[in-house]
């Protein structure tokens, strides 16, 4: 056998075994949502999260990977493993923002937006960034590094999430006068397996994006890349749960996690760059992030039951500045200026997109709907029909 055939077939067998590592975050998002959210709602989450899958896959193969890269071509690898692992990434941006409504949004407009998403907003915003780069050589040309999305997928997500919240609004009885309505987690164990669904198809993530594993020089890449992913996670939960007991005197397991997941997603941006110990820091950042940003959030009444403004925004940014930061030949101008021009972009057209879809199908479900649950008004189907539901 050629070299170049050899190395053809593991590139191959590399994104597609990175790709399934990817789609076990799809099981991952459900299972956090799931158990995050009030039993009356878990059907409809699950049914919202296999939708976004199917149709921004679907959007993607027809005409988002077009947008994103120009062609159908790759000479490294299958066109085909290409292709799904690029269109393994699409969906993640729509359960961000779909995680962050729930338990009061509908699912046909919802898919509406998950069409126009994965055919258009996302792919545009790879365009200028991975893809085929229609701004280049213009003023608005992006130079930020970015290896697996803090920005381009987290913070992409993160700011149509942002947009979502301003049109639909709060949950029915989550802000009452000037107090805030704690609503409990309905199941921790699977708040606990979704959450390490995530942490384990992050390797996928980031391990995946540096594109090759056939040289002894790109397979050290990718174990740095995946052992400096894991630090920051590590890093992440220890650092909420230690701030969480010293603000409150307790460990609360759903905050530790979206700690981890906060320090995993500061990552991102750059795990192929750093040494063994800068992870440590930003995932600490990162998770130090999520603790103060959750309570902010809900001071400015917007309602996320799941946490992905904290999560994915906040730390999708401070990632991609970290790079700036703590990477010698890395501008600190370039990634800002990336963030605010892909923030700008995808926080408008989502909120315009959105807006226009709300119009004619409403985002928001009725009072009454909220009340009875949006498991029966939507799927018909009570995910716990044995348990009583809590209102």
């Amino acid at each position: 056998m050629l070299e170049a055939d050899f190395k053809y077939i593991i590139d191959t067998f590399f994104a597609l075994f990175s790709m399934v590592l990817i789609i076990f975050m799809v099981p991952g998002f459900a299972m956090l949502e799931a158990g995050l959210v009030r039993t009356k709602n878990v059907t409809s989450v699950l049914t919202i999260n296999v939708m976004i899958y199917a149709v921004a896959s679907i959007s993607f193969l027809l005409i988002g990977y077009t947008i994103a890269f120009g062609a159908w071509e790759n000479s490294s690898m299958s066109l085909w493993a290409a292709f799904l692992f690029q269109m393994a990434f699409v969906g993640k941006t729509i359960n961000i923002m779909s995680g962050g409504v729930s338990e009061r949004v509908r699912i046909i407009p919802l898919s509406l937006f998950a069409v126009i998403m994965g055919a258009f907003i996302y792919p545009s915003v790879v365009n200028i960034t991975w893809g085929a780069d229609l701004l280049a050589g213009t003023f608005l040309d992006i130079n930020m590094y970015d290896l697996a999305g803090s920005t381009v997928i987290h913070s992409t997500g993160g700011w149509a999430l942002l947009a979502a919240i301003l049109i639909v609004g709060a949950r029915k009885g989550r802000y009452q006068d000037d107090k805030i309505r704690v609503i409990p987690a309905s199941n921790i164990p699977l708040v606990v397996l979704g959450a390490f669904l995530l942490w384990i198809g992050w390797f996928g993530f980031n391990g995946g994006s540096v594109g090759s594993i056939s040289s002894i020089e790109s397979a050290n890449a990718v174990a740095k890349t995946i052992m400096n992913t894991n630090t920051a996670g590590l890093s992440g939960a220890i650092i909420a749960g230690i701030l969480m007991h010293i603000r409150y005197k307790l460990f609360d397991i759903t905050m530790i996690l979206n700690g981890a997941l906060g320090g995993l997603v500061a990552v991102t941006a750059g795990p192929d760059l750093y040494d063994m110990y800068t992870p440590i820091l930003i995932g600490a950042v990162g998770g130090a992030l999520v603790v103060f940003a959750v309570p902010l959030f809900d001071k400015l009444r917007l309602d996320d039951p799941v946490g992905a403004l904290s999560v994915h925004l906040v730390n999708g940014i401070w990632g991609t500045l970290a790079v700036g930061i703590f990477v010698e030949n890395i501008s600190f101008v370039d990634q800002l200026k990336g963030v605010l021009l892909i923030g700008f972009y995808a926080f408008t057209l989502s909120f315009i997109v959105l807006y226009l879809i709300n119009k004619v199908s409403q985002f928001r479900a009725t009072d009454d709907d909220q009340l009875e649950g949006m498991d029966m008004s939507e799927c018909g189907v009570e995910a716990y029909p044995e348990f009583k539901r809590s209102i």
